[in-house]
């Protein structure tokens, strides 16, 4: 499995970023996209990953970490075996490495980082004050 992560910047306070996961590889072609979580989670220097945000397979049950409720938005595009992270009214504290990862489930089996399959090389989100 491959998931390329994408859309990451420089961004001042208040500001928007849209971030993209591009899935591909041989698990999505015996376990398709449209089938599967599809998450985000974020790190900073000397800390785990945090959870951020998941989707389950259909796009229609969207799950958020409370920092971000209200200001960030997932949705997936099944057609482009892609999904998005849409970021609104960032914060400085909302800097870090941004991460996609993959759940091969329906619905999340949960929203600590092991319990994810796969994950994509990260981006960097920097929100200057």
């Amino acid at each position: 499995v491959q998931l390329q992560a994408s859309g990451g910047g420089l961004v001042q306070a208040g500001g928007s970023l849209r971030l993209s996961c591009a899935a591909s590889g041989r698990s999505f072609i015996e376990r398709p996209f449209n089938t599967n979580s599809m998450g985000w989670f974020r790190q900073t220097s000397g800390q785990g990953r945090e959870f951020v945000a998941a989707i389950n397979f259909s796009g229609d049950l969207p799950y958020y970490a409370d920092p971000v409720k209200g200001r960030f938005t997932i949705s997936r595009d099944n057609a482009k075996d892609t999904f998005y992270l849409q970021m609104n009214s960032l914060k400085p504290e909302d800097t870090a490495t941004y991460y996609c990862a993959a759940d091969m489930s329906a619905y999340p089996s949960g929203l600590e980082s092991e319990k994810w399959d796969y994950w994509g090389q990260g981006t960097l989100v920097t929100v200057s004050s």
